[in-house]
């Protein structure tokens, strides 16, 4: 019923705010199964700047409890029409979709566009003086190239499935187009990293950093990033010596990376892609090419102009051949954007109009150079540019930076994993307190254990008993990463920031439970590992059937064996004793 009169008020969607002289048409190209296509049209007799339009429409507020959008992080809350700006959705920022879900995590409704590259407003909020939800997809809010037609598709999906499946689906349509294709995943972006920052920033010495890497890799890490601070003696926290891309700190990078392939770890260095400092060589060189030389880091290079473009792809596959480098992890993309003194149109040696085909044309032209050097090279990119346009050219995303912040890192990975398909999806680099007692360090571990698993602590320094623990979830996670990484995701309450997830396959079921909630059973596995990812000292479920006798088998955060029992999980609710971040395996009998 209520799926009938949401497909009711979607039938009534209409543009507003076109020109004379311009047309547009929103045309239905189908209807099956609670899933709407709808095909919207632009065309102009001559090349204009089109002012605005919107398409909008307006759904019943009945059975919502809150509103998701890509990178809202905790707040994923219903909200008025009269507050907050429109979400912007662009090449390098978010993914142009939103959901609406139940109160039992159902899809209310979810909405989405194939044009990822140009920017977008969208939005669902509700009106309070008649309880509908308005919303509305804007498009040429930033209008940077004259054009006669425009098309693209919009996709509304009103299925009564969980709302992570809407998602996941939308992640999939997007695959469907040509443009927006995504790049290969190679074996190494699957497995646990080791990075720099937050234990080194950039004060990177190379014989502590060797120690660590040796170290690193008898726990199970197979790459590092080694992160700012490589490329310059400079150790203030800024960015006027980006642009050169020298290693001044590491003086013979290709020797010390060869040391470093020796203890086993593959090697990413940091790139900031669009700053050019003022102390750096290029920055003289490319003067008058810059989106902005007003930005609180550094100038913003212009990827408009071909020989920015040529500058910055020939750096990196110096890089990757004369240094026998891996993998990238090419950062701040974002600030590729249309900035107040930036100056539009396709003139004075810009091939390029619009800055996102530019910067589409920039990253397709470095992945397209790095493949051919090496088919197996990793790039990684950050939040918030996780969007389907990004997966042509990264192969691993990783979530925004979250210092300590276990929580963060587990809504933030979840986020990200819902929408990108096989594009690898890592943690950001978990850090905590040398004095923090092992239990509490676990968190930050088991709250990533359903993205790939990024490090960043002096291992060195590390107590033993958070270096058992270390190796004992990184084991965990290699044993199980082709489920973690393939099964079936179920991320529930997100306005929670995700209490409780899962992954199965037809034999296998990993479950994570974050706070104190009681875990409701109704399958059957072979196998049921339940990772208790709190400091409660036990774990509840609640069996909907008699689901039999399994083994369990009780760890603790690093590993050691605590118990092994027959625990029968009848019709009912089942207590079992686990120890703070530890886990139970059950095994079927």
């Amino acid at each position: 019923m209520i799926a009938k009169t949401i497909a009711k008020h979607v039938e009534e969607m209409h543009s507003v705010g076109k020109e004379s002289g311009v047309t547009t048409s929103l045309t239905k190209v189908s209807d099956t199964d609670g899933v709407m296509i709808y095909e919207f049209e632009l065309h102009s007799e001559v090349a204009l700047y089109p002012q605005p339009v919107s398409l909008n429409w307006k759904i019943p507020g009945i059975n919502v409890k809150g509103v998701w959008k890509p990178t809202t992080d905790f707040s994923k809350r219903i909200q008025a029409d009269w507050e907050l700006d429109h979400m912007e959705s662009r090449i390098s920022i978010d993914a142009p979709v939103i959901n609406l879900y139940g109160n039992d995590d159902t899809n209310i409704l979810t909405f989405s566009c194939a044009n990822a590259i140009n920017k977008l407003e969208m939005n669902a909020r509700l009106r309070e003086e008649d309880n509908f939800f308005y919303c509305h997809i804007t498009f040429f809010s930033e209008c940077e190239y004259p054009m006669k037609h425009f098309k693209t598709q919009l996709r509304l999906d009103y299925r009564e499935v969980h709302f992570s499946e809407a998602l996941r689906d939308v992640g999939s349509w997007w695959e469907t187009y040509e443009v927006l294709k995504p790049a290969y995943v190679p074996e190494i972006a699957k497995m646990p990293l080791y990075s720099t920052w937050y234990q080194f920033h950039q004060n990177l010495e190379e014989d502590v950093l060797l120690r660590e890497c040796e170290i690193a890799s008898d726990l199970g890490y197979k790459s590092i990033i080694i992160d700012d601070g490589w490329q310059t003696n400079d150790s203030n926290r800024g960015y006027d010596y980006t642009g050169d891309w020298e290693s001044e700190r590491i003086t013979d990078m290709a020797g010390y990376i060869a040391r470093i392939h020796e203890t086993g770890m593959k090697v990413a260095l940091w790139y900031s892609v669009p700053f050019c400092g003022k102390h750096s060589k290029a920055y003289q060189k490319f003067k008058g090419k810059f989106l902005t030389e007003d930005h609180r880091w550094a100038p913003v290079f212009d990827p408009r102009f071909p020989e920015v473009r040529s500058y910055l792809i020939n750096i990196y596959a110096k890089a990757l051949k004369e240094w026998n480098l891996d993998g990238f992890k090419l950062d701040f993309i974002d600030d590729f954007r249309c900035y107040e003194d930036t100056p539009l149109s396709q003139e004075n040696g810009r091939d390029y109009a619009s800055i996102n085909a530019a910067v589409d044309r920039l990253l397709t032209d470095v992945v397209t150079t790095l493949q051919a050097i090496n088919p197996e090279v990793f790039i990684e990119f950050r939040q918030k540019y996780t969007g389907p346009a990004m997966r042509k050219y990264g192969n691993m995303f990783r979530a925004f930076d979250c210092p300590g912040d276990a929580t963060m890192n587990r809504v933030r990975i979840s986020d990200i994993k819902m929408l990108c398909g096989n594009t690898a999806v890592h943690s950001d680099m978990v850090t905590w307190h040398m004095d923090e007692s092992v239990e509490v360090a676990a968190l930050q571990m088991v709250n990533t254990l359903f993205g790939v698993p990024q490090l960043s602590i002096m291992l060195q320094d590390a107590p033993a008993a958070q270096i058992a623990m270390i190796k004992f979830y990184t084991e965990y996670w290699t044993k199980h990463a082709t489920m973690l990484l393939e099964g079936d995701f179920l991320p529930s309450r997100p306005l929670a920031n995700y209490p409780l997830k899962q992954i199965s396959t037809d034999s296998y079921m990993i479950i994570g439970v974050y706070e104190s909630y009681i875990i409701p059973l109704s399958t059957s596995k072979e196998n049921i590992h339940i990772i208790n990812g709190q400091l409660a000292t036990e774990i509840v479920l609640k069996n909907s059937v008699d689901l039999g006798s399994y083994s369990g088998i009780v760890y603790d955060c690093q590993g050691t064996l605590v118990s092994q029992e027959s625990i029968c999980l009848n019709k009912g609710v089942v207590e079992i004793a686990v120890p703070p971040c530890g886990m139970v395996q059950l095994i079927r009998q």
